[in-house]
């Protein structure tokens, strides 16, 4: 294929600061992170994964550990900010380095889903926020585990939409705020999450679907 013709804009390279920063995800994702290959454990980005997935035991220890502080523990805090603030940092390495690879890929979201549902039952066990609201949200993550296992098993590519993205940020914030003891801050951060969270969902079902239609027709075809 030759150069666009004159007068005609060619596709807009990505900007390197904006990618670096994660704002950026334009193009397709990179070929460490597809399905057919390796997983690469031995990563400075899986490294981060690990030390986040180790910090939520960590988390729960403390916010059980005495019941008289009532859920409000800034040890137990400190530990899920810095289990939800390390998501950033796994991404950023990987972008610097340009180590990435297929079980950071499947690891990121677990341990996310695993974070929340830990702030969640945290939040739950002594009414930091709106069981209702917290309800809803246990019940996303855990059908978006359920599913996300059920779409890799069969082949399926479980794409991570922007919605989905942004929700995160809000949805751990407003966990973090209820677990030092800023309840009405809380509940605003966690109701736009959870919408965020929500939506996402729905677009995470309609690609499904549509990943599915298509394996059909190439398969008549």
């Amino acid at each position: 294929m030759g150069a666009p013709p004159v007068g005609e804009a060619g596709p807009r390279p990505p900007h390197r600061r904006l990618r670096l920063l994660g704002l950026d995800r334009s193009g397709p994702p990179p070929p460490e992170t597809l399905a057919d290959r390796p997983l690469r454990p031995l990563t400075i980005p899986n490294a981060i994964g690990y030390l986040r997935a180790a910090l939520i035991p960590v988390f729960l220890v403390l916010a059980y550990a005495n019941d008289s502080h009532g859920g409000v523990d800034p040890g137990a805090a400190v530990a899920f900010f810095l289990a939800g603030i390390l998501d950033y940092a796994d991404g950023f390495a990987a972008r610097v380095t340009g180590q990435y690879s297929r079980l950071g890929a499947l690891m990121d979201p677990i341990i996310d889903r695993a974070l929340v549902i830990s702030g969640v039952l945290v939040c739950w066990s002594y009414e930091l926020l709106p069981r209702w609201a917290l309800a809803v949200l246990l019940g996303r993550e855990l059908a978006m585990l359920i599913v996300g296992q059920m779409w890799l098993r069969r082949g399926l590519e479980l794409k991570i939409n922007w919605l989905g993205r942004i929700a995160v940020g809000p949805t751990m914030l407003g966990v973090f705020l209820g677990l030092v003891g800023l309840r009405a801050l809380g509940e605003i951060w966690l109701y736009a999450g959870l919408s965020l969270a929500l939506a996402a969902t729905v677009v995470y079902y309609r690609d499904g679907i549509a990943q599915l239609r298509a394996r059909r027709a190439s398969s008549s075809a």
